[in-house]
């Protein structure tokens, strides 16, 4: 990583005597030519920003001289300018923790609700810490029995390769959400739009045990045959749980003999879990992603920061292969920390670079040994012993260890930053550079995305990073594009026309993007005319793949962030794109093999932009506020190739959208990020990095690049064996990050994570991590949509949790009947996951070109944590939320996702991080819909609601919920209304993935389903 020439760029270049010939002129606050000027379309003008929280972390404090080796690191603010060699301590890295009187990351535009106090019993705000009684310890999960066994085997083929697979159980499918009138969005508007903070991490833990035990197996009884009371997920021991014969008569249709109530299902935890990294010198088995923890780093990184598939690793390839699992890492490295935890700590070497291998350039962490009175340190890795340098030189203690390791967090935490020297800069820092990029057709003006994205913009310019470095610039496009000059000399901005677009240029180099300091007047004066400007444009096409490219001729020498407002499908100029939606609904409705081409990019015309855009650090963000198909297959192309993503907002609404525009353009740009990343992922020998998934650019095998990662970027990285690992030896991963902070500082933030070895394939199921492992599978499906059929990726999902579940069965169950399906503890969720993901928006045949590839997108770089209520969202009913008992926690316990749980005459919501769907029932009574949303009958609910806070308890219970949803998930939550009898209704069903759906199964005869097929496999 110390060198990467791919990093270079051209110098800077002058700016030209005038502009190029082409460039027309046009006065600002007059539109192009053609154009006239009316009132603005949507709302006015955006007001004025009312006061601004501060962005993520703060502006940095002042530099001093670089601290020397031999002195304890100090902690860094996150972005911040190197620590000063002082006693004092400074601000961690990631700023400051939220409090109450400080910003949270999201508010509604433009001004911001007051919130009320929380009541006596609530959870404390993000940056506060738990309450006493919600502090617990965590153990290591419960044990179970069963011998082990090793049967020689290849690798895995590839996903979506022809293999041996279960027979498809039938395709998961449901009725369109409309087609004629798709629900609304519901979202606080202008004045009465709350504010929201970080996410709180309430979830689903998993019960605390003693370490090194072992599991208990889950048992399922075979059909028919009645499910005792007890007997299934009651804590029995294997010996104790209840057997059953199997009936090869019984038939799946009837599967009323299994309990519903007994069968696997999460256990909500709203208890706070006390995690300790290393506990008696080995890795602790990290608590669920869902559940809620404090971290302490006793050397092992933080496990939101990387965790693996399984938490101990096989020694050898078969042994990998019989069990069916993955082994993978799932790379998080800016997840947003608890407010509790200690921050990563920078450390400093001065003009020494950081201590690494001198064979494999691993970095030091806690597991390199050093021997010889300290002389020589033996890497983890490699096993290469390295001589310390003298700069570096401490005695050792009787324990072996340097007397000076609890002093270094380099050598006691689990992960640590580092300040990068000159060997590895190739040159200066990048800016903070922000180029905003405005659709302007007729269609983006009249629908009011246009003014949406503009009032956005306005609003989100307080929140960008203070200081000099900060740059901003701006343009607009339909069939030409127009650049602004933000001079502040200028009375008003000068805008630059450039009508070719099939060979594009930038007219100007020196004033288009310019520090925001110097410009910012300027730009909420163009921002404020823009909407009126382009009023009565009559120009419908949209010169979206040639804005794009112009915009990155402007930001090419200096890199940085280029935000992407687009309401329409690109028909014209360079990437242009034809309508493809029609044929793809009639491919897929009648299973036609083709279909899946219809999720692949058009060409290689904008992914070529894309690998353009990646080497000069230019990182593209698209918000899609559109009422029509945009062909996303191809246009996420150029932010997932640029470490970028894509935003989604369809039907675009003027009356609720506008909200979740702001908040998420906000958040894009206040979270913890970095740009110009190169990062690399080592492991011990005996495995070797055999791909990585996310959004990236890899030119090299062994460096992924990345023009910005930020903290909810994560990167999933698979291993294979190329040799034997010892036995009772621990495997080492080590992640190294290489960035430039938002204040123009080089930064190395290196994340460590070591594991045991064994031999015992009880063992890997023992110590398997279920949300990773099924973030894995998630991650597969998305990546095998645009290349086979959906029933074939449908398929390979069900493949996968049968092939485990029968490695478990045939190679560790300890009771030989037959006629149990038995399941592992750690994974006894895993059919349930896998049936929610054969039905999820991306795998199911109803769903629209768009959402499929929208889904697909967003899985692409999706943590653990998001991942799996996407694929299984959690229900609540708000009817009664004002009769809970259980205060303890803003948001009740969720419901089980099937249709036994809807009444007729409650309110339901439905969230999976993305949306949140309110189920109203016909026969709800009016004085909850009067308190709710504030009419008194069904048919007195506008679709296109807004969620306003009213009077009256329950209507400040049921924003208190939804405002709580929306800090868990760092996201502005959509609201969808659906009622009963119309195809919104119909919807809102079909996402209850336990029950059976038209051509799918329900849980139960799922289960069913899995057993069988485990049993032809043992026969």
């Amino acid at each position: 990583m110390a060198s990467q020439p791919q990093l270079q760029r051209p110098a800077f270049g002058g700016p030209p005597s005038g502009p190029p010939p082409q460039v027309q002129r046009a006065p600002f606050g007059g539109p192009p030519p053609g154009a006239s000027q009316q009132p603005p379309p949507f709302g006015g003008p955006p007001a004025a920003a009312a006061s601004r929280p501060a962005p993520f972390g703060g502006p940095p404090a002042a530099a001093s001289k670089p601290q020397p080796p031999a002195a304890v690191p100090q902690h860094s603010p996150f972005g911040g300018p190197p620590p000063a060699a002082s006693a004092a301590q400074q601000p961690p890295i990631g700023g400051g923790s939220f409090t109450t009187a400080q910003a949270p990351p999201f508010s509604g535009p433009p001004a911001s609700m007051p919130q009320t106090a929380p009541a006596a019993g609530l959870r404390p705000p993000f940056g506060g810490p738990p309450a006493p009684s919600q502090q617990v310890q965590f153990g290591a999960p419960p044990p179970f029995g069963g011998p082990s066994a090793v049967r020689p085997g290849a690798q895995p083929p590839p996903f979506g390769a022809s293999q041996s697979q279960a027979p498809p159980f039938g395709s998961s499918q449901a009725p369109p959400f409309g087609s004629s009138q798709a629900p609304p969005f519901m979202g606080p508007t202008g004045g009465n739009a709350p504010t929201f903070a970080p996410p709180m991490w309430q979830g689903q833990a998993r019960p605390g045990s003693v370490p090194g035990g072992m599991q208990p197996s889950m048992r399922m009884p075979s059909m028919p045959g009645a499910m005792p009371p007890n007997a299934l997920g009651q804590g029995m021991s294997p010996a104790s749980a209840p057997t059953m014969p199997y009936s090869p008569h019984a038939q799946v249709s009837t599967p009323s003999k299994i309990d519903p109530n007994q069968i696997p299902r999460p256990i909500p935890e709203t208890s706070v879990i006390i995690f300790e990294t290393r506990q008696g010198g080995q890795a602790a088995i990290p608590p669920a992603a869902s559940s809620e923890f404090i971290v302490k780093d006793t050397g092992n990184c933080n496990p939101r920061l990387m965790r693996c598939t399984m938490n101990q690793i096989p020694c050898t390839g078969d042994l990998l292969t019989t069990s069916g699992m993955p082994l993978a890492l799932l790379v998080q490295p800016f997840a947003l920390p608890h407010p509790s935890e200690e921050p990563i700590q920078l450390v400093d070497f001065g003009e020494m670079d950081p201590i690494r291998c001198s064979r494999c350039k691993a970095y030091i962490n806690p597991f390199m040994r050093f021997i010889d009175q300290g002389k020589h340190f033996i890497c983890n890795l490699c096993g290469f012993s390295n001589d310390t340098p003298r700069e570096y030189f401490c005695n050792l203690g009787p324990d072996g260890r340097r007397r000076d390791a609890d002093e270094r967090p380099e050598l006691c935490r689990g992960s640590v930053e580092f300040v990068a020297t000159k060997e590895f800069l190739v040159r200066d820092p990048m800016p903070a550079v922000y180029f905003f990029l405005i659709d302007v057709s007729m269609n983006a003006v009249h629908t009011g995305a246009t003014a949406a994205a503009c009032s956005a913009i306005s609003q989100a310019l307080s929140d960008l990073p203070e200081g000099p470095r900060t740059m901003v610039g701006i343009a607009t496009f339909d069939s030409a594009i127009h650049f602004y000059s933000l001079k502040r000399a200028q009375q008003q901005p000068l805008m630059l026309i450039v009508p070719d677009v099939q060979d594009v240029y930038t007219p100007l180099q020196t004033d288009l993007i310019l520090p925001i300091s110097e410009c910012r007047e300027n730009l909420e004066q163009l921002l404020e005319s823009i909407p009126i400007m382009f009023e009565n444009n009559r120009v419908a096409d949209s010169a979206f793949g040639a804005a794009m490219k112009a915009s990155f001729l402007a930001m090419k020498s200096t890199g940085g962030k280029l935000l992407v407002f687009q309401s329409v499908l690109p028909s014209i100029g360079i990437g242009s794109l034809s309508a493809r939606e029609a044929e793809g609904r009639s491919n897929i409705s009648t299973g036609d093999k083709e279909a899946h081409k219809l999720l692949q990019p058009v060409d290689k015309t904008l992914k070529t932009m894309a690998l353009e855009f990646a080497e000069y650090q230019v990182c593209v963000d698209v918000f899609l506020s559109t009422q029509s198909y945009v062909d996303i297959a191809s246009i996420s192309v150029v932010p997932n190739t640029t470490g970028g993503r894509v935003y989604y907002y369809y039907p675009f609404s003027a009356l609720s959208d506008p909200a979740k525009l702001y908040n998420d353009l906000r958040w894009n740009i206040s979270r913890p990020q970095g740009f110009e990343a190169v990062m690399r992922v080592r492991c011990s020998q005996g495995l070797q990095v055999q791909d990585y998934f996310g959004n990236f650019c890899k030119r090299v095998p062994t460096d992924i690049d990345l023009p910005a990662i930020d903290s909810d970027k994560a990167i999933m990285v698979t291993f294979k064996h190329d040799d034997k690992l010892q036995e009772n030896s621990e495997c080492a991963f080590q992640c190294a990050l290489l960035y430039t902070t938002v204040f123009g500082q080089r930064r190395i933030r290196v994340i460590n994570l070591s594991l045991s070895c064994t031999n015992m394939l009880s063992n890997l199921f023992r110590y398997a991590d279920l949300e990773t492992q099924f973030t894995y599978v998630v991650k597969q499906a998305a990546n095998g949509i645009p290349s086979v059929p959906l029933s074939q990726v449908r398929d390979q999902v069900t493949s996968t949790c049968i092939n485990i579940l029968q490695s478990y069965r045939k190679y560790c169950a300890s009771v030989s009947s037959s006629g149990q399906l038995i399941l592992p503890e750690a994974l006894k969720l895993l059919p349930l996951y896998t049936l929610a993901l054969t039905k999820s928006v991306g795998l199911r045949n109803d769903g629209r070109l768009d959402d499929r590839s929208y889904w697909a997108s967003i899985v692409s770089s999706i943590s653990v944590l998001l991942a799996i209520p996407l694929v299984f969202p959690r229900m609540i009913a708000l009817h009664v939320l004002t009769s809970r008992d259980d205060d303890d926690s803003l948001i009740p316990s969720p419901l089980t996702l099937n249709s036994e749980n809807i009444h007729d005459d409650g309110v339901y919501l439905l969230e999976n991080g993305e949306d949140g769907f309110i189920y109203v029932g016909n026969s709800v009574n009016p004085v909850t819909l009067e308190q709710i949303f504030g009419v008194s009958s069904l048919a007195g609910v506008p679709n296109q609601l807004v969620l306003e806070p009213f009077d009256n308890e329950l209507s400040r219970k049921v924003n208190e919920v939804v405002n709580e949803i929306r800090r868990q998930r760092c996201s502005y939550l959509r609201l969808r209304l659906c009622k009963k009898g119309d195809p919104s209704g119909d919807f809102f069903r079909s996402l209850l993935v336990e029950d059976k759906a038209p051509g799918g199964v329900s849980y139960v005869e799922f289960l069913v389903h899995v057993h069988r097929q485990i049993q032809n496999k043992m026969t």
